[in-house]
């Protein structure tokens, strides 16, 4: 069911990359908003900016496309704080807000004093709280790493906005599925990583009893361009990155790059494979150039 539901969605979601200065951000957005593009994206890595005044900035100066962010760590967002700040935000925009919550790096989390004794009890925790907090529920959860008692917000919005789990292990994914709207899947995945992600995140909803749709996000970094040398210099640093991350060989890493042809063919497989939504990761010098030769290349 959440599969058939994901394939008929097939959204087009853009990344404002954290490294671009925040004084960029208001006319990347408007850019992407006139671009046919569906989402843009705003991160929270730590000492990079903050994802609650990117979105608000984001969602004001737009008038049509989702603002989402990917992700808050939950050991930086107190529920019931992180609670207040969406709900300003869900009633100024109703609708057009979907936010994102995960473990945070582990190290960077211990940087700041915050690294979790147990992540997953944390995330899941969390997501409980704010979804039940948004949903204008009163509040009440000691659980192993959340404490609320009877809280309950005055203002909650009555569009809800959906809360993903930005997530990558076969745990972590179980949890998305039981507690979650959505889940994130991050860079350098291929197609057949999104349905062996959907297997964990089905099991989570068997296991919760979940109805409500599952809206799956696939990130892939976009960069377009003619050249297959050009384009193999300028992709060769993430390939690296991610290949380390992930743990796998460079040749598995999957990326959206080369012709608008071929980057629309990447698109076309993951959301082949269950992906709601594909999220541009743009690089390069020119991340809007590349955005809109992609979704020309996808009939945008």
């Amino acid at each position: 069911m959440s599969l058939e539901r994901s394939r008929s969605a097939r959204r087009i979601g853009v990344m404002f990359h954290r490294d671009l200065p925040p004084e960029e951000l208001v006319p990347f957005a408007r850019e992407i908003d006139a671009s046919g593009a569906d989402d843009i994206w705003v991160v929270e890595d730590l000492g990079w900016s903050g994802s609650i005044a990117a979105a608000a900035t984001v969602l004001s100066a737009t008038e049509r496309v989702r603002v989402c962010i990917g992700i808050v760590p939950a050991p930086l967002r107190n529920p019931a704080l992180l609670a207040m700040e969406l709900a300003t935000l869900a009633r100024l925009h109703p609708g057009r807000l979907l936010v994102g919550i995960g473990h945070g790096v582990q190290e960077w989390m211990a940087q700041v004093g915050v690294k979790a004794a147990s992540p997953l009890a944390l995330l899941e925790e969390t997501i409980v709280a704010v979804r039940g907090l948004l949903a204008g529920e009163t509040v009440r959860l000691d659980g192993r790493a959340v404490h609320i008692d009877g809280v309950s917000l005055v203002h909650p919005p009555a569009v809800v906005p959906p809360i993903v789990a930005g997530v990558v292990k076969p745990k972590s994914l179980e949890l998305s599925g039981r507690a979650a709207d959505g889940t994130i899947i991050i860079e350098g995945r291929r197609p057949q990583d999104v349905r062996e992600a959907w297997a964990h995140i089905e099991r989570g909803r068997a296991a919760a009893g979940a109805q409500r749709p599952h809206e799956l996000v696939a990130i892939t970094h976009l960069y377009v361009d003619d050249d297959p040398v050009r384009t193999q210099d300028v992709m060769r640093p993430y390939i690296d990155e991610f290949a380390e991350f992930l743990g796998v060989e460079k040749a598995d890493v999957n990326v959206a790059a080369g012709t608008p042809e071929s980057v629309a063919e990447t698109v076309e497989a993951f959301w082949d494979a269950g992906a709601t939504t594909v999220m541009f990761h743009p690089v390069g010098d020119d991340p809007v150039r590349s955005v809109k030769r992609a979704l020309a290349a996808l009939g945008r």
